[in-house]
């Protein structure tokens, strides 16, 4: 059996893009107004992922309950939407963030992918199986 001898360039060229770090996503912490105008939600760091709380209401419906009464768990309907939990479990995918989002007007969680666009916007998708819907929330002021 014959050794095949690379040349050194080729091995530290190899080296240096196996040492290479992976391509990190846009940070996408921050207060951000909802595509509908009626909260901002605050992404922060929680623990070893990203989390989104909503802390503003800006739009009250008349009638409409200020608690997750639509939560499937019965233990939760009681607790405030203000500071609720909109945005779970985000991690860096590279391009993107993936997680959970949460929609207390109908008491279901959905797989997310969030990205800042390049106008400084971000695009939240919530997911069922391959079909997903795009929002653009806006920087809040």
């Amino acid at each position: 059996m014959r050794s095949i001898a690379l040349p050194a360039a080729l091995i530290a060229l190899t080296a240096t893009i196996a040492a290479a770090p992976a391509h990190a996503a846009t940070p996408i912490t921050g207060r951000w107004t909802t595509a509908d105008g009626a909260g901002i939600v605050t992404i922060a760091p929680c623990g070893a992922t990203l989390c989104g709380r909503l802390t503003t209401i800006l739009k009250h419906e008349p009638g409409r309950p200020t608690t997750d009464v639509a939560n499937k768990d019965p233990a939760l309907r009681s607790r405030p939407v203000l500071g609720l939990p909109i945005l779970t479990g985000f991690t860096d995918a590279g391009s993107d963030w993936r997680g959970q989002i949460y929609d207390p007007r109908n008491g279901k969680t959905y797989k997310s992918i969030v990205s800042r666009n390049a106008n400084g916007t971000l695009a939240v998708k919530g997911c069922i199986a391959f079909f997903c819907q795009t929002q653009t929330w806006t920087a809040a002021k």
